[in-house]
């Protein structure tokens, strides 16, 4: 029977009374919490390991609810350029260019940038090679909705990505009864369609019915950009992308739309309806999509929580910085300093993370009976101190290196921001070595910025 006290902490539950205990103590026992506020000598063991956490903030981990895995190693490759050009010219050729290891490895990477900024759960948007992405999260230790990508139609598709509906849906199958409930249960696996361009309507309702059968969710991205919209209403006779979807029966509990930029007051009050889940990414938005109507949605009741999306559209698989934009852009948009408030930010990156990867009752808060996710934040830092508001201060003042300690499962899979189950210098020496060689076999040429002498 393993035992990890933390003591002295300043503790945010994120319970349902939102409480938080100053020079409090939580206790975990295997994989659970068991005490949170006070824990008594009586309910240690001699084993028991203690963590003196005084003048530190103890908080759920973090959850980033859209990630591209298999992106990590095409980060800084795409960089000013219009979406179709970032998709055509840059990414799916890098991306469909990579093989299982080079996916596995980019996965490796990406997961342990994650770890690094407080993340102990997140949601795959989708990789062909989803072996090599089950094997690393399996490895580092943290827990993912893991999905591959899926795509029966489309222009511009690199020709190993020409799939089938039949031949892409018993991929996912496949993978679903491979990965699902991996890793101590960590790993969940998720059904995924790409986007509505590559998605015709059968292949839409056959996983919705996928889905629903197997008790899962569905990833996707929806209401990216004003382009799909234009092309939806061309293919349906009018309807926009998220009038069509729930026209046909498509949008239920169990949908996670990433981004949802663009979606109308209508198509607000659908997402509210039919309670789907939005991913919020404001760094990858602000670069080519445009602002979601975040503080909306979350009014009307929307689920909203926060992503970074992959390394190649953002370029910081860091969940602190997405915090403090979604923080700060909405009060821009709407002029009103009040929008989107610290709390509520938190509230985002960890409770409401866990509602959209259906694990409310697993993940998102400290409580009792719940899995052992959390983080120990170290504010003593120059960029954050003085300490006069800890939940603002997280929001507004903190930096991914304040997390000092990251835990899932019951498990440390960082302490002392040193990486446990992995050599993170092995993996940044391969990073290094396979990104150089990937780009070259796609072919892609990158533009000079300045005159360069080689």
């Amino acid at each position: 029977m393993n035992k990890t006290l933390f003591k002295n902490a300043y503790i945010i539950t994120m319970n349902k009374s939102k409480q938080l205990f100053e020079n409090g103590s939580l206790l975990v026992e295997n994989d659970r919490i068991v005490k949170v506020g006070e824990v008594l000598p009586s309910d240690l063991s001699e084993d028991t390991e203690v963590i003196d956490c005084a003048g530190k903030i103890v908080m759920p981990g973090l959850i980033n609810t859209h990630v591209h895995l298999s992106q990590q190693l095409g980060r800084g490759l795409a960089d000013d350029v219009d979406l179709l050009t970032w998709l055509r010219e840059r990414i799916w050729p890098y991306e469909s260019s990579m093989s299982e290891e080079e996916q596995y490895i980019s996965a490796l990477a990406c997961c342990i940038e994650m770890i690094k900024s407080g993340v102990t759960s997140f949601a795959e948007s989708g990789g062909f090679h989803v072996n090599g992405l089950g094997k690393a999260v399996e490895e580092i230790g943290i827990r993912c909705a893991l999905a591959r990508s899926t795509m029966d139609s489309g222009e511009g598709l690199p020709l190993v990505w020409r799939e089938s509906t039949d031949y892409t849906l018993n991929k996912q199958i496949e993978a679903y009864e491979k990965w699902n409930n991996k890793g101590n249960g960590r790993i969940k696996y998720w059904f995924a369609i790409r986007t509505i361009f590559n998605a015709t309507d059968e292949l839409l309702l056959r996983t919705k019915e996928l889905a629903d059968k197997y008790n899962t969710g569905i990833h996707m991205h929806i209401a990216e950009i004003p382009d799909e919209i234009d092309y939806v209403k061309s293919r349906t006779g009018g309807y926009s992308t998220v009038e069509y979807l729930s026209k046909i029966g498509f949008l239920d509990k169990n949908i996670l739309g990433a981004h949802t930029v663009w979606l109308t007051d209508k198509e607000v009050d659908l997402f509210r309806l039919h309670n789907v889940k939005s991913s919020h990414n404001p760094a990858a938005a602000m670069r080519v999509l445009g602002f979601a109507k975040v503080p909306e949605m979350l009014k009307k009741g929307v689920v909203v929580s926060i992503g970074t999306d992959g390394a190649p559209c953002n370029n910081r698989m860091d969940m602190i910085d997405e915090m403090y934009l979604t923080a700060l852009i909405h009060k821009g948009r709407t002029l009103n300093p009040k929008t989107t408030p610290a709390e509520t930010i938190i509230e985002m990156a960890t409770l409401n993370g866990a509602k959209t990867i259906l694990q409310e009752d697993e993940i998102g808060s400290l409580e009792v009976g719940k899995k052992a996710d959390l983080i120990i934040i170290n504010p003593k830092s120059i960029g954050s101190m003085p300490l006069h508001d800890p939940v603002s201060t997280i929001v507004y003042s903190m930096h991914s290196t304040n997390v000092e300690s990251t835990m899932c499962d019951g498990k440390w899979v960082m302490k002392d921001r040193k990486i446990k189950f992995v050599s993170e210098e092995d993996i940044l020496n391969k990073v290094e070595h396979m990104a150089e060689s990937i780009r070259k076999k796609a072919g892609i040429i990158l533009p000079d910025r300045f005159p360069t002498i080689r």
